[in-house]
């Protein structure tokens, strides 16, 4: 017979966790801890995150003005030290020699997991460098957020930061997009420049599929999902479309793989002609214009002077 054995009582249970909250520890004396923030809702934020931030002894913020906001809700008072684009190579030296003299750091970003398109990376690789430990403590991150929700192929995916500005530039990521290295595509974009951007791929990638954030966690967020021409029509049909923060997934379609048929082009216009006439076309006006509606290389004007051609070579035949 077997024993009889009654599930634990809460008490147990609440006793169990209270033991490993005593043995569990936060922060130890010379590591930089990277701690992840919220991206909207502070209620985001892990419990081990504020407990990281509790203890360290100093904070390197990107902008100590937000940090501190979100510093006061959580009830902490530290020190915190600007740690920006700007100053990060100077500050550097003082971060490392504050945690060879013992004393613990947390890197923050104004949101999300720093180093991701955020200041940070400067201090961590010079920290790993100098044999300083660099523990990581996850959460929210725009990137993978965006992504997680997106529906699209996950096998591999690609996070290039923000979407380039410059035309040049651009047509340079289209190459990269194309050139089939992965499906899908991660990038930040500046709500001043979003409509510009999705206004290019529409021209540029009519093909690929997009899923855009806006304001991800936050109160108003919404998604904008499929072609290029779709997003751009509902962006503009929003009138607070350029407000907010935005993460851009794009995702292109399967390749066609080796079994598929691909049709291929004929040779020259006077081919693509006959190849008409052949398949039913009664003149050769009517083959031009079929072959137009086609997807063809040949322009019309060189269509119409192949049809001279062959009707000038058709009357040399002619009894």
């Amino acid at each position: 017979m077997c024993e009889n054995r009654s599930a634990p009582q809460n008490e147990d249970l609440e006793e169990a966790l209270d033991l490993l909250k005593e043995k569990e520890v936060y922060v130890t004396g010379g590591t930089l801890y990277v701690v992840a923030t919220p991206i909207g809702r502070v209620v985001d934020i892990s419990v081990r995150a504020i407990k990281v931030l509790e203890g360290v002894d100093l904070i390197a913020a990107e902008d100590t003005r937000r940090s501190y906001i979100l510093l006061n809700i959580l009830g902490i008072r530290k020190e915190v030290i600007s740690n920006q684009k700007f100053n990060e190579h100077r500050k550097t030296e003082f971060f490392l020699s504050a945690l060879k003299d013992g004393r613990s750091i947390a890197v923050i970003s104004d949101a999300g997991t720093p180093c991701i398109s955020d200041p940070g990376n400067e201090l961590i690789r010079r920290a790993l460098e100098e044999g300083i430990p660099v523990v990581p403590v996850p959460g929210a991150c725009a990137a993978v957020s965006a992504v997680s929700a997106s529906g699209f192929d996950l096998t591999s995916f690609l996070f290039c930061g923000f979407f380039p500005k410059e035309n040049t530039e651009r047509k340079e990521e289209c190459r990269r997009i194309r050139s089939g290295v992965t499906r899908t595509f991660i990038y930040y974009e500046s709500p001043k420049r979003i409509l510009k951007t999705v206004a290019f791929l529409a021209e540029a990638l009519p093909e690929a599929s997009l899923c855009l954030c806006n304001d991800l966690t936050k109160t108003h967020e919404r998604f904008y999902r499929g072609s290029a021409e779709k997003v751009l029509a509902e962006l503009e049909s929003n009138p607070n479309a350029e407000k907010g923060e935005f993460t851009l997934i794009l995702e292109m379609p399967l390749p066609k793989t080796p079994t598929e048929k691909t049709e291929a082009f004929p040779s020259s216009p006077e081919s693509a002609l006959l190849e008409e006439l052949l398949e039913g076309a009664p003149t050769l006006r009517d083959a031009v214009e079929a072959i137009l509606k086609k997807d063809t290389p040949f322009k019309k004007n060189d269509l119409k002077a192949a049809s001279i051609r062959l009707k000038n070579l058709f009357a040399t035949f002619a009894p």
